[in-house]
């Protein structure tokens, strides 16, 4: 009998079933809500947990029934249904459903499970016309590498899943895979044979001759892909004949080295295929960052990393901090909220001074020959000793002052809210001369082969020489409050328009842009010919610098205000979900992210192992990484 006529006889005999209607109470507690799906011996509900009378606390319940008159059958039936109950209550993993209850009633088992709100991959595969995002199914197929390398290392027995297949595997609407129906799952014990079970066509040739093991499963999940890549069924194909559907054939957007691990999953014999899930994994990381294809982040992953940062030092402050720190001369200097600028000690975190001025202060301060230089909305800007923090001058504006001070050939560059661009002198504070903007300007100049450039809130970008003289301007949709990069004679920024600039340095041309899903205010960073900015959508990006191709991005949960700092080869970069991301600059993975109680809106400052990073709950961290 082969595994599809088996699945067939259990759904002869359990034609005409009787389900459960929406509207019948089980227990007293579940409310049965409408029917999720069936097969063989089984039906899965929808249902609502009455025992929570203010929320609606919805379940899905699973009840074998027994219609099968065939009581071999039907006692192997039952005890699957009983080994899945026992299984799932031993399992703890964000991609395994939990299980609440389990109990008899009469002739029918119950197992309430908790309700995943989503569609399983079959499904999604047929309301698809056209193939699905290659970079969807290496996610899909990274998680469920992490959920088989837990089961396959499993204490204190190993566990085969031995059922991988497109309608098992269910993505939430989190986006999160979810391995779903473990009714046939078993403890692996090597050079046990046991019943030849599976579905055909997914399954290896091993578990036609009843064996389940670890690399089973590896190949069950290469059939799923080659299923998902190609949607080619390979249960209406001859068996183990996927080398006569070569992917890239039939699907030319999956690339030689995705083909190739597909490839080895499937091989025919056990130990050619990888040697464990983790193998798999792996192979795949190392195959995005080959193509630059682009990955998101994954939940499980994410919990794994938030120990790996070791918090050195915190220091609070009286109010937000919405800026970025400098270090300088074994200082931390950074502004907050509460109008003062605080000089920290780098190693130990200790107060040192601050120095009060009339105003926020949200921008990043400027040092230089043993002075500190920093704006505040008091409509100022202040030059402060970095020993004592002593006052040595003050420059005045009309309007508050946002925007962070550069420094260059003893001057200093900053915009100020009363729509100039002053250039001040560094040693007593005077105006050297000013260039008018057309609105308040929060973008931070760029100084670049003795010509300087900025945005304005109106949407105009600037290029002025250094005797005052404009020499461009581009105008854009909405404001550039992004302060702007150059790279390989490119000047790069972002605006509230939702858009990535590329413009020529020389002339202000546009090259390209790139669209991005929300406004940004982010300034951009660079390394290896990648862009990275932050957006307004929640999103990190990674842009090639020269054609504006998408390299990958990565999804923080709430909106991106701070720009990306690049050290070595990682990216930092802190989003206003309050976390402090590290990521590979090359791939988007996520090396390790560090919780802060509240919006991190300013960037990090680096050196050797230490980073130094202020957060709108008040406090200044130190962190070795």
């Amino acid at each position: 009998m082969t595994m599809r006529r088996t699945t067939r006889a259990l759904d002869n005999q359990t034609e005409g079933l009787e389900r459960l209607q929406p509207g019948t109470t089980l227990q007293d507690r579940y409310l049965i809500l409408g029917v999720l799906g069936s097969g063989g011996m089984s039906s899965v509900y929808k249902g609502r947990d009455l025992h929570f009378p203010n929320v609606t606390k919805l379940v899905a319940i699973k009840e074998m029934t027994s219609m099968l008159t065939d009581q071999t059958m039907y006692e192997m039936v039952v005890t699957n249904f009983e080994r899945e109950a026992d299984l799932l209550a031993t399992l703890s993993h964000p991609s395994i459903p939990r299980i609440y209850d389990y109990y008899t009633d009469r002739n029918s088992l119950y197992l309430v499970m908790e309700f995943i709100d989503g569609k399983d991959l079959e499904a999604i595969l047929h309301e698809t016309d056209d193939f699905l995002p290659v970079e969807q199914v290496i996610n899909w197929a990274i998680d469920l590498c992490d959920v088989l390398s837990y089961l396959h290392n499993h204490k204190p027995e190993p566990l085969v899943f031995r059922d991988m297949k497109p309608s098992n595997v269910m993505v939430d609407q989190h986006d999160q895979i979810r391995l779903i129906d473990f009714g046939i799952a078993r403890v692996f014990q090597p050079g046990q044979k046991g019943t030849m079970i599976g579905t055909e066509g997914y399954s290896p040739p091993e578990q036609y001759r009843g064996e389940a093991s670890p690399a089973g499963d590896i190949y069950a999940l290469g059939a799923t892909l080659h299923h998902l890549l190609t949607r080619r069924d390979p249960r209406i194909e001859p068996p183990f004949s996927f080398s006569e559907r070569p992917i890239r054939e039939i699907n030319p957007n999956v690339s030689p080295e995705f083909e190739a691990i597909i490839n080895t999953s499937l091989d025919y014999d056990p130990k050619k295929r990888y040697a464990s899930a983790e193998a798999l994994k792996q192979a795949l990381l190392s195959a995005v960052k080959e193509t630059g294809i682009l990955i998101r982040p994954r939940t499980a992953e994410i919990r794994a990393h938030e120990d790996d940062v070791k918090e050195l030092w915190s220091f609070e402050c009286e109010d937000e901090i919405r800026g970025s720190p400098i270090l300088y001369q074994d200082m931390i200097f950074i502004g907050c909220y509460d109008n003062n600028l605080y000089a920290l000690d780098a190693q130990t975190g200790e107060f040192l001074w601050k120095y009060a001025t009339d105003g926020g202060i949200t921008g990043r301060p400027a040092a230089e020959d043993g002075v500190i230089f920093v704006g505040s909305e008091d409509h100022r800007l202040h030059a402060i000793t970095a020993r004592s923090g002593s006052l040595v001058w003050t420059y005045y504006t009309e309007g508050p002052v946002r925007s962070s001070p550069m420094l260059s050939h003893g001057h200093i560059f900053f915009g100020s809210d009363d729509a100039y661009l002053h250039v001040v002198n560094s040693l007593n504070g005077r105006r050297v001369w000013r260039a008018e903007a057309s609105a308040p300007i929060w973008s931070t100049p760029l100084i670049h082969e003795e010509r300087v450039y900025f945005g304005c809130e109106s949407g105009d970008f600037y290029c002025y020489d250094f005797r005052g003289e404009m020499k461009w301007r581009k105008k854009v949709k909405r404001a550039v409050t992004s302060s702007p990069i150059t790279h390989d004679g490119l000047v790069y920024f972002g605006s509230k328009d939702w858009t990535l600039y590329a413009l020529e340095v020389e002339n202000g041309w546009q090259v390209w842009r790139f669209r991005m899903g929300g406004p940004t205010i982010s300034t951009p960073s660079t390394s290896e010919d990648k862009i990275f900015i932050g957006c307004g959508d929640n999103n990190i990006y990674a842009v090639h610098a020269r054609h504006a191709r998408e390299v990958w991005r990565f999804s923080t949960e709430h909106q991106v205000t701070g720009s990306p700092t690049v050290f070595e080869d990682s990216l930092y970069c802190g989003s206003v979900d309050g976390f402090l991301y590290c990521l590979d600059i090359r791939s988007g993975r996520l090396r390790w992210r560090f919780r802060t109680e509240g919006p991190i809106t300013g960037s990090p400052a680096i050196a050797e192992d230490r980073l130094y990073i202020g957060s709108n709950d008040h406090k200044v961290y130190a962190l070795l990484t």
